[in-house]
């Protein structure tokens, strides 16, 4: 096991044991989104407090195996205070390193280069899960829960 792999695996293992942004905000003026995976259990309920297109605030509560409570962990911390453009491009380049597939471009379009790692930071961590297809859904489980919960938000009064 080389060296960057333990690190990655002791990344995991610290978000799993010790998530960050646990906790609940209140709904209103909190967005409330909730993400179920069927096949295993998992869930994971995120709470959004958006002003002036930045997520100020976001919190998680829910359960389920090490890599989807990683991931959770790994994805507030890396999009929380940031502007809701920058959310959505870590989204993508998440979504991105989990399937091969650039969300940002059209399915006729090919990734003319690889994804950069280093723009990652610690969500690099899980770019193992891709080595078990099945496992990808767990570590995707808080992104398309954050993405739909973006997209409520952006449809809701008042925004």
């Amino acid at each position: 096991m080389s060296n960057l792999e333990d690190l990655y695996r002791e990344i995991i293992l610290d978000h799993y044991r010790s998530p960050r942004n646990r906790g609940e905000l209140p709904t209103p003026p909190a967005h409330r989104v909730e993400g179920f995976n069927p096949l295993c259990g998992d869930d994971v309920v995120i709470y959004l407090n958006v002003r002036d297109e930045v997520l100020e605030d976001i919190k998680l509560t829910g359960h389920g195996c090490s890599i989807s409570q990683a991931s959770s962990s790994l994805m507030s911390a890396a999009v929380k205070g940031r502007s809701l453009a920058q959310v959505q491009s870590t989204i993508d380049t998440f979504k991105e390193l989990m399937t091969g597939h650039d969300a940002s471009l059209s399915k006729d379009e090919e990734i003319d280069e690889e994804l950069d790692l280093r723009t990652l930071g610690e969500l690099a961590a899980l770019q193992g899960v891709v080595k078990f297809p099945v496992r990808i859904k767990c570590a995707m489980l808080a992104w398309n829960a954050l993405r739909q919960g973006l997209e409520e938000f952006a449809q809701s009064p008042g925004h």
